[in-house]
């Protein structure tokens, strides 16, 4: 037997992969893993991919106007109506621009090379909890591009501890599942920008500000991005296995569609602003040195203010989309509240449910709650502080009581230990009334919404009582558990004959979906010999 034969059979890359990501975690545990970044698989195929084209190609087809934009935002976004509009001009253009080119390149791919378009990257400045997150959010989602958010103070200039901008880049790639061509149009959004200031700093090496301006400045114009980060050991021995192994896809990432929406409070700079323009006009802003940043005030903002206020001239160049996020007031936090798809209430409401109780907020209660939170200055945030300190010993105590209602009115917030005290009472008050009470609130919750009277008499109330002690929940829940997407049938039923009201017994407890399908089998046959509505069935 020869020498050859008595080596070990060489392994195959994937082979070596997996020992060196045994030998890592071994030594390292499991900050270090040896894995290849999320959604190589597309990336790693040596051709193109139908897959990553089909997505890059529903992407461009854009066809949303800046209306369209800002009515999707207006559903989850209390005011801030200029910084909307700038917003979804700028998303509309920046993405316009990008499905010309594609179907320039389409044509010829030599017709593209010189046209030239200054890129719509935007600078939103605003108080904490205005929703400026909230804005960027909602728009990527919308147009169905990959999304990332960072804020600016983890960062540090090339070659000093802490995170590297191209990081922002690969992470798109992340995000889009691999798929260049769509992380090339995603957008990045950067907050807490102001902290990158270099105010008072005139001594030594600026790491964490001026220096990450300059970084940021290549890829908000025009850069290429590794896709393996070249300062990693680890992505560069996987890079190398992937090439060896004939799997290697695009090695960087162009930065040039990429949209960079970058905000902060800015605090102070209207301060600035103001000592600026009362050099001209005499008693400009005069007392007023305390007055937020408003859109009046911030038509005024220029670059030069921002150079005052520490930040490079060609890195505020490379934001030419300027908009200001105002201050929100007591009925802007009441209407957000109120009418906002993101409410609060609504996260509140399920909270409770999940426990079978239903919390019910009064409208007096809700504008003492939005009176609160602008005492805290943090913007809609200060809804959650309050509602927080003021709920939090009712989502601790009542979940597993008898209580199945949660009505907060202004007396509940006036002296929350005393109504604490009385929900207490009430929790230990494990009653046939109870079970009523309950299966009646399911009832008048049921008509309220669609309109449909449901009339349970005894047994079928026993009935439920008896089916929620053997499941350990609540009469409510129970009901909402039997009846879901009951008023369905029942409309079909009241469309047939234009009957409302549907008496439950308790046979319609044991069997509710053989209830609801033979009075809608009935509904069409009394529909037929015209039967009156108000002749009794079910």
């Amino acid at each position: 037997m020869s020498e050859k034969e008595n080596d070990p059979p060489v392994p195959t890359p994937d082979e070596i992969s997996q020992k060196l990501s045994d030998f890592l975690k071994e030594n390292f545990g499991g900050a270090v893993d040896f894995t290849s970044m999320p959604g190589t698989p597309e990336m790693q195929e040596d051709n193109t991919g139908e897959e990553e084209v089909s997505k890059s190609v529903d992407l461009l087809d854009f066809n949303y106007r800046p209306r369209d934009i800002k009515d999707h935002l207006d559903r989850f976004v209390i005011r801030q109506d200029e910084a909307k509009k700038a917003l979804s001009i700028a998303v509309c253009d920046h993405y316009n621009h990008a499905k010309y080119l594609r179907r320039l390149k389409e044509e010829n791919p030599d017709n593209t090379t010189g046209v030239e378009f200054a890129k719509q990257n935007v600078i939103v400045v605003g108080p904490t909890g205005v929703g400026k997150t909230y804005l960027v959010k909602h728009i990527a989602e919308l147009i169905g591009v990959p999304f990332v958010k960072a804020d600016a103070t983890k960062f540090s200039e090339t070659g000093y501890v802490g995170g590297d901008v191209d990081d922002l880049v690969r992470e798109l790639v992340q995000r889009a599942e691999g798929d260049v061509n769509l992380a090339e149009h995603g957008i990045i959004y950067i907050d807490e920008i102001d902290k990158l200031s270099s105010q008072g700093n005139s001594m030594g090496r600026d790491v964490s500000g001026r220096g990450v301006q300059t970084a940021l400045l290549k890829l908000m114009e025009e850069t290429e991005v590794p896709i393996r980060n070249p300062m990693d050991i680890q992505s560069q021995m996987q890079a190398a296995f992937d090439l060896k192994g004939g799997k290697a896809g695009p090695r960087t990432v162009n930065t040039r569609h990429i949209l960079f929406i970058v905000s902060g409070a800015f605090s102070g700079l209207e301060r600035i602003v103001r000592k600026r323009l009362s050099k001209g006009t005499i008693g400009f802003g005069s007392g007023n040195t305390d007055i937020p940043m408003d859109n009046e005030l911030f038509r005024h903002v220029g670059t030069e203010d921002f150079i005052d206020y520490g930040f490079e001239a060609e890195f505020i160049g490379r934001l030419p989309i300027r908009v200001v996020c105002e201050h929100l007031a007591a009925g802007d936090l009441l209407e957000i509240m109120l009418n906002s798809e993101g409410s609060l209430l609504r996260q509140y409401e399920q909270e409770f449910a999940e426990y079978g109780i239903q919390a019910k907020f009064d409208h007096e209660a809700l504008k003492v709650i939005a009176e609160r939170a602008v005492d805290e200055k943090t913007g809609a945030r200060g809804l959650l502080t309050v509602c927080e300190r003021v709920l939090r010993d009712f989502k601790f105590e009542l979940p597993g009581t008898a209580v199945r209602e949660l009505k907060v009115d202004a007396n509940f917030l006036e002296d929350p230990p005393a109504i604490l005290e009385h929900y207490r009472k009430l929790g230990r008050q494990v009653t046939v009334e109870q079970a009523v009470k309950e299966v009646e609130l399911f009832a008048a919750e049921f008509e309220r919404q669609h309109g449909v009277s449901l009339i349970f008499d005894d047994a079928a109330v026993a009935a439920i009582g008896k089916r929620a002690s053997a499941k350990a929940s609540s009469a409510l829940q129970t009901c909402n558990l039997l009846f879901k997407d009951f008023q369905f049938g029942l409309k079909l039923i009241q469309k047939n004959t234009g009957r409302r009201e549907f008496n439950i017994g308790a046979e319609t407890i044991e069997d509710p979906d053989a209830f609801l399908s033979d009075i809608v089998v009935k509904s069409y046959r009394d529909a037929e010999t015209g039967k009156s509505a108000d002749q009794p069935s079910g």
